[in-house]
């Protein structure tokens, strides 16, 4: 066993990166738009179908959801450990591709079960945000990923906001052309990433293929088997069910607790979602050179126990909002522990590990819905014990504090060693 070094890509020192992080940087938007562009019209396109009413395009569009976030778990580490095999850029054009050729299939569709071919097969390619973080920290120094990772949820954070403000415009010309707009970008994109990434997988770093490794379970137990790291990956779960209660229930909240309309509602979700992106698109680095990244855990999980608890009681809407630089300070905690994760894998672990994060992540947006929605619920009904709209946020701080505590007893880890 020897000490794995850092992977280099051709000519690392003399490559310029600003081309190829734009590329990544621009998939993850893209990931994040294709599932915001589509989002407005998902019900009309339903409807227009099945011939139904929404009741039962509600039923359906929940069916197409569940199965974009299992792809997601069931193929996150399968793709990241075929990109630690053949490469990160085969894997990330040709998912790009294969985007591109799913959102003409859907804009095509006459029947359900093609959207329902197209969200399995599009949930298989989303799994590349995986591959984009890998290739991250194949480019990155030890104390740059944490902050690279930042740009990267930035990115996503972005796409999130302009995808259904983009959709909604486009919905005016008809249900189709999200669909034909987000095929452009992604074949758009794949021609880009041809002719400016350069591979970052060198013969000394590839692993041979395994599938007991490439599928879920596997991954988990392999990556789980690194020192410090099933904790880290126990407190992202959990952390990334905590944080869910912002796209879970903000507009129930809002609605409820201040009577807020759509409009205030997106309002909202956008001011906060450009506060994410400042944070971890701009802020995160000075912040994690100034304290290291462990200390950058602890403050963005106490960040959000203090946003959680403000909002869990707050009765004004202006007050929630201008809570927004707190909540958004938060956001910090998600990029350092992927960080410090990631300086725990060998290098030509990556691939495994990013797939690995990504397939928990989706297993926690699967059941983060369904438990923040269902306390909103209860302490809503008028049967409540007690009437508090702001529930689902208390319980978020009470996850985010279990969080915090499971941190500070976990041992630094070690730079792993090659294998």
């Amino acid at each position: 066993m020897v000490l794995a070094n850092r992977a280099e890509p051709p000519d690392a020192g003399q490559m310029d990166k600003r081309l190829p992080v734009t590329f990544i940087l621009i998939s993850v938007m893209l990931d994040a738009m294709g599932i915001g562009l589509i989002l407005p019209v998902m019900p009309a396109l339903i409807q227009e179908i099945e011939g139904t009413g929404l009741g039962q395009a509600a039923v359906w569009g929940g069916v197409l959801a569940t199965v974009f976030a299992a792809m997601q778990f069931l193929f996150g580490p399968t793709l990241g450990s075929l990109s630690d095999r053949y490469g990160r850029r085969p894997v990330l054009i040709i998912s790009l591709v294969i985007m591109a050729l799913i959102y003409v299939l859907m804009a095509l569709a006459q029947m359900i079960w093609l959207l329902l071919v197209g969200r399995i097969i599009g949930g298989i390619t989303a799994a590349t945000q995986a591959t984009s973080a890998a290739y991250m920290a194949d480019i990155s120094r030890p104390e740059e990923k944490a902050a690279n990772f930042g740009l990267i949820g930035a990115a996503f954070g972005m796409g999130f906001i302009f995808g259904p403000l983009i959709g909604g415009v486009l919905a005016e010309y008809g249900t189709r052309a999200p669909f034909w707009a987000a095929a452009v970008l992604a074949a758009a994109n794949a021609v880009f990433g041809y002719y400016v990434l350069p591979e970052t997988v060198t013969d000394r770093i590839r692993r041979p293929f395994d599938w007991r490794r490439a599928n879920p379970l596997g991954a988990l137990r392999n990556i789980g088997a690194l020192p410090g790291l099933k904790r880290l990956l126990l407190i992202s779960f959990v952390y990334t069910i905590a944080f869910f209660v912002y796209p879970g229930v903000w507009a129930y909240f809002g609605a409820e607790r201040f009577g807020w309309g759509p409009g205030m509602i997106g309002l909202s979700l956008a001011v906060f979602g450009v506060g994410i992106a400042v944070v971890q698109g701009l802020l995160i680095r000075p912040i994690i050179a100034r304290i290291g990244e462990r200390r950058a855990v602890i403050l963005g999980l106490g960040v959000d126990v203090a946003a959680f608890v403000a909002l869990g009681f707050v009765s004004n809407g202006w007050i929630a909002l201008a809570l927004t630089p707190l909540t958004a300070l938060g956001s910090i905690a998600g990029p350092a522990l992927q960080g410090i994760m990631s300086r725990t894998a060998a290098d030509n672990q990556q691939g495994e590990l990013q797939g690995t994060i990504s397939s928990i992540n989706a297993v926690a947006t699967i059941v983060a819905p369904l438990l923040v929605t269902q306390t909103f619920w209860f302490f809503t009904t008028p049967d409540a014990p007690v009437y508090l709209p702001g529930a689902p946020f208390l319980l978020s701080a009470l996850l985010t504090i279990g969080c915090i505590a499971v941190f500070i007893q976990t041992p630094r880890p070690k730079r792993a060693r090659g294998t």
